[in-house]
């Protein structure tokens, strides 16, 4: 199983001056999963998800993209690792279909080329805008390929933010707190877009290919987190340093590392099967007065090869 290994974190460590934000955190993340990183406020999600992108470079430790030539060092941000945030950034200029195509053109062309190879470039233009609308129908917004942002809807812009960054092909897409600011209903439908492209990975995978989509979500939703993920890690601040022999709070570690359901795109939640998975991450990752040993929830690889993951998983 660890053949399909995409994305490794080896023993991060942070800190802010004298504040300690990250100890020794390792995570290593499939090709095809969906991961959902929970945590309380202030733990370091965002801190982590800045240091796969290669924004934030770790005080020490670092981050691996595996490939086809072996594993490379994240040393800064890359095409092979897309990230949209809460607060979608969309270019109020330009309608949906344009927002879309606008990463191939940066891409793919110099302004100089655009300006003195103007019949190459025409015919690259088609071909981009051409691919932004296929991948917006795909996210059922063939209706709006023609809207410019202040038209749409929360969720619709959320939807173009996402079309807009898959359309460059990431290995690893980093989600952070995506629908955070949208209504129930917006949400539940783009969580069940997620599950779509999960269902993707795993017809690929069970064909021999190589599933399309690895996602990394940050959300503060545990409902959400087992809903849309093969798989919950919790990160937290609240855990035994103290019976680790350490003198003071090194930072948030990982705590909880386990699988989750997996949904197919229109299956609706057994939130009774939820609730004591709901409740075990709950205290694990979120409870200040429980200070467990950090390895005492972290049972991933165990259970995969006892053979209770879902989906890519099983």
């Amino acid at each position: 199983m660890r053949q399909d290994l995409l994305l490794e974190c080896k023993s991060i460590h942070h800190t802010f001056g004298n504040h300690h934000v990250l100890y020794d955190v390792n995570l290593e993340i499939l090709r095809g999963e969906i991961v959902a990183l929970v945590g309380p406020s202030g733990c370091g999600k965002s801190t982590l998800l800045n240091a796969i992108v290669g924004t934030l470079h770790p005080n020490k430790g670092s981050v691996l993209l595996y490939g086809d030539q072996g594993a490379k060092r994240v040393e800064g941000p890359g095409r092979d690792r897309g990230i949209v945030y809460q607060h979608y950034t969309l270019f109020p200029f330009l309608n949906a279909q344009e927002n879309v195509a606008m990463g191939l053109m940066l891409d793919q062309t110099s302004l100089a080329f655009r300006l003195f190879r103007w019949p190459r470039w025409r015919r690259m233009r088609r071909d981009h805008l051409c691919q932004a609308r296929e991948l917006l129908e795909r996210f059922k917004l063939g209706h709006a390929t023609r809207l410019y942002p202040h038209q749409m809807s929360g969720g619709m812009r959320q939807r173009v933010a996402v079309a807009q960054t898959l359309i460059m092909k990431p290995d690893v897409l980093l989600l952070d707190e995506p629908f955070g600011a949208l209504d129930e209903a917006t949400r539940e439908e783009l969580q069940r877009t997620l599950l779509t492209l999960y269902a993707e990975n795993c017809k690929a995978k069970a064909e021999g290919g190589t599933p399309p989509y690895t996602i990394l979500i940050v959300t503060h939703e545990l409902n959400e987190a087992l809903y849309v993920g093969d798989r919950v890690v919790g990160l937290s601040q609240y855990w035994d340093w103290k019976g680790a022999g350490l003198k003071t709070s090194p930072g948030a570690t990982i705590v909880y590392d386990q699988v989750a359901p997996v949904y197919q795109p229109e299956e609706d939640r057994n939130f009774d099967l939820l609730l004591e998975q709901r409740n075990k991450i709950r205290e694990a990752a979120f409870d200040p007065n429980f200070l467990q040993d950090r390895y005492l929830f972290k049972k991933f690889w165990e259970q995969v090869e006892q053979g209770r993951g879902g989906g890519i998983l099983s």
